[in-house]
């Protein structure tokens, strides 16, 4: 996104508040995005679409990280990256981009919105965080405490905090985080293909499965991280 730092401090919008907007049916509230998916008839549909986002982003002098896919699906994600969150500016550009993806015969995809993280075990993050980092070429973002692929390509890798050491239990899993409306169907379906439910003690904020092996996964929503 542009720098908004000339700009006067934005409003922070919780997720909670998202979803009583109006305007933000085609957005799922995702780890501190807006994110939405719309359908095109076709690549070129919606290599128009994605120029048409731009205009407005220039418009507004707020930008969004769009990806457009075969065979014409428009990813996009809004963020106000000096709060670290979703504000105001974003929710503005959110219903911007819902009305041009009406105004180009786009539909809402009916593939679920999703972002998948890492998480690793440690008695002392400091310890490891620089090796991953330079494994992985990422950079450390120090008020999330995790790592980021400064490409936007690679999944956030943060650092779960121990009290006592796990030495037989595994010390890296997945978050995998989705719409409110899809964990249930997600767990059940984990389950079903020869997973174990762990616990459901924090749910809705995770549910935590594992496979035969005992490696595990967490399903997470936006609900309940208090």
């Amino acid at each position: 996104m542009a720098d908004e730092s000339s700009r006067s401090t934005p409003t922070v919008v919780t997720a909670t508040e998202v979803v009583q907007l109006d305007g933000l049916d085609a957005w799922t509230f995702v780890l501190g995005f807006l994110q939405a998916e719309f359908r095109c008839t076709s690549f070129s549909d919606g290599s128009d679409l994605v120029a048409a986002i731009a205009r407005a982003a220039d418009g507004s002098d707020h930008h969004p990280d769009v990806d457009l896919r075969f065979p014409g699906i428009v990813m996009v994600r809004v963020q106000t990256h000096t709060v670290g969150g979703v504000t105001n500016l974003d929710v503005d550009l959110a219903r911007a981009i819902s009305d041009l993806a009406a105004e180009a015969g786009a539909s809402v995809s009916d593939r679920a919105v999703q972002q998948m993280e890492i998480a690793i075990d440690t008695m002392d993050h400091e310890r490891i965080w620089p090796f991953w980092a330079a494994a992985l070429d990422y950079r450390y973002e120090e008020r999330f405490e995790a790592l980021v692929d400064p490409r936007g390509q690679g999944p956030t890798i943060w650092f779960q905090q121990l009290t006592e050491p796990r030495p037989v239990r595994n010390r890296i899993h997945f978050d995998i985080t989705v719409p409110p409306s899809e964990a249930d169907a997600r767990v059940e379906a984990a389950v079903a293909a020869g997973g174990t439910l762990v616990s459901a003690e924090r749910a809705r904020a995770f549910w935590i499965l594992a496979d035969a092996d005992g490696n595990e996964v967490c399903v997470c929503t936006w609900q309940d991280r208090d």
